[in-house]
């Protein structure tokens, strides 16, 4: 029998050690890979191994492998992405590498014109990659023409098959964490808990935001586990990891009430305190019965895309939520005992200086109806046109955006343009070209005051009397709304460094 193809899969640097959490991507794909019988994984994370360059070098003289793949977010993991990428090309030239992840589903010809990058998988990747390392391994061209969602070369010449349908979530066996070897280093202390372990139950998400990358590569589609396999997965993160508390990463992590009352049962069966990404409207659509569940289990925050209190707004990015309901579910999460995270998204391209204020106000609003919400502020980037899905795309016309002089503007064409400092601000929402710097001057001030005025309950490691001192500096300018040029908070924080959940996470 031939021996089964191997993949080095690799997750470059975007995060701290301190803030590493499973590469979930990548044990999924190695998952899919034994569940299928179809090869074996070996894998390089960059948030633990901090010289992953070297460490994926070293692993591909070691041992044989016939791919690499690297999962790619936008913004600060593309440079990194980059930088390995050319360092396999130059010592393993015969090596093919494989991009997949948010960045090449979303600016797919951009990462298949590299020179560096043999195949693109667009979307999940857990039924395309089995498929690919077999045909890639065998050279067979009419096999990877059958693979839905990928892009390759054929020839010099780039092939784009045919996109795919999202499938099942994947297998009822337990993630291979072996594969990252002590689990146990991706335990984290944070607010929840001493031991929080990372888990996404779910994928996908069925809304159609149009500024979404979720939407964009999942197209509507949501995969919701069985309860089993849920009390399987917190049974093991209790029993054998020693995990006092779980961050769910599902996009969406209340979806129809009827299917989620068997996961919160189970999850209140196992009280591990949690935080979640969650919907104003499904929150307030919950039961009675359905809220004791979400008690029993802990829930401790909840992360809500607010997003703007303009409803026309919303209407037209297809959130499907409305001003009044955001007002509603601080007030909710409030006699529940759970915190609401809300992200908001300033500064759009029309009427931008008019809704910035509009959006602070608003919050200041929330704030004195809930004084726990905490608040993430981010500039609103609207996807490309071509990064959008492709139903999305059939339904709605683009709508052109215009730089600060009137003209359209013209968004990256390649990998090392996108990973320019402007668009690696612009993928992480904070900076866009129809900004003058007075208007992101206002926007870090107000955000300045108000992180100093309400430091985050995430904020384990700054000292409690640094945040008692910046709570009172800040009261007086959050209180009569002076937030233009704090200076003396900006000199504090270079004592006092607080948490920003926007760049950290929990």
């Amino acid at each position: 029998m031939p021996e089964l193809p191997r993949i080095l899969l690799i997750n470059p640097t975007i995060t701290s050690r301190r803030s590493a959490r499973f590469p979930l991507a990548l044990l999924h794909l190695a998952a899919a890979l034994q569940r299928t019988a179809a090869g074996d994984a070996e894998i390089v994370d960059g948030n633990v191994d901090r010289d992953f360059i070297q460490a994926s070098l070293g692993a591909l003289a070691r041992g044989h492998f016939d791919m690499v793949g690297i999962t790619v977010m936008g913004g600060p993991q593309l440079a990194p992405s980059i930088a390995v990428s050319r360092a396999i090309r130059e010592r393993f030239p015969r090596m093919p590498i494989c991009w997949g992840g948010y960045f090449p589903t979303l600016q797919t010809e951009a990462a298949i014109a590299a020179p560096y990058v043999d195949y693109v998988v667009r979307g999940p990747g857990d039924h395309a990659l089995p498929r690919l390392l077999a045909a890639a391994r065998d050279r067979d061209a009419a096999a990877l023409a059958r693979i839905p969602g990928l892009a390759w070369k054929q020839a010099g010449e780039v092939v784009r098959n045919a996109d795919g349908a999202i499938g099942p979530a994947a297998g009822d066996t337990l993630l291979p964490y072996d594969k990252l070897g002590d689990p146990r280093r991706y335990l984290a202390r944070t607010y929840l808990g001493e031991r929080t372990v990372a888990h996404q139950a779910a994928t996908g998400c069925r809304f159609h935001c149009t500024f979404c990358g979720v939407a964009a590569m999942f197209g509507g589609t949501t995969q919701l586990p069985p309860a089993a396999r849920l009390e399987r997965d917190l049974a093991w993160f209790r029993n054998e990891l020693g995990a006092d508390s779980v961050q769910y990463f599902d996009n969406n992590f209340f979806d129809r009430e009827r299917d989620m009352l068997p996961l919160l049962e189970v999850m209140a069966r196992y009280s591990m305190p949690w935080w979640c990404f969650a919907r104003a409207d499904a929150l307030l659509d919950l039961s009675d019965h359905a809220w004791e569940l979400v008690r029993k289990s802990r829930l401790r925050m909840a992360y809500i895309g607010a997003e703007s209190p303009n409803a026309r707004m919303l209407k037209e990015i297809r959130k499907g939520t409305r001003p009044d309901q955001t007002m509603d579910v601080v007030k909710l999460c409030r006699r529940h005992g759970v915190i609401p995270e809300l992200s908001f998204m300033v500064a759009p391209p029309e009427d931008t200086e008019a809704e910035t204020e509009r959006t602070f106000d608003f919050i200041r609003a929330l704030k004195r109806a809930n004084p726990d919400t905490e608040v993430v502020v981010y500039v609103y980037t609207p996807l490309p046109d071509a990064s959008r899905h492709a139903s999305d795309r059939r339904k709605r016309p683009p709508v052109p955006v215009f730089d600060l002089d009137g003209r359209p503007v013209v968004f990256p064409t390649t990998v090392e343009e996108w990973a320019a400092p402007q668009w690696v601000d612009y993928a992480c929402h904070a900076d866009a070209p129809w900004l003058d710097e007075r208007l992101r001057r206002r926007i870090r001030d107000f955000v300045t005051v108000l992180r100093c005025r309400f430091p985050t309950v995430q904020d384990l490691h700054s000292p409690a009397w640094g945040k008692q001192a910046l709570r009172t500096l800040a009261g007086w300018r959050y209180r009569h709304a002076r937030f233009g040029h704090p200076w003396e908070l900006e000199l504090a924080n270079r004592l006092v460094r607080l948490r920003l959940p926007q760049v950290s996470g929990l």
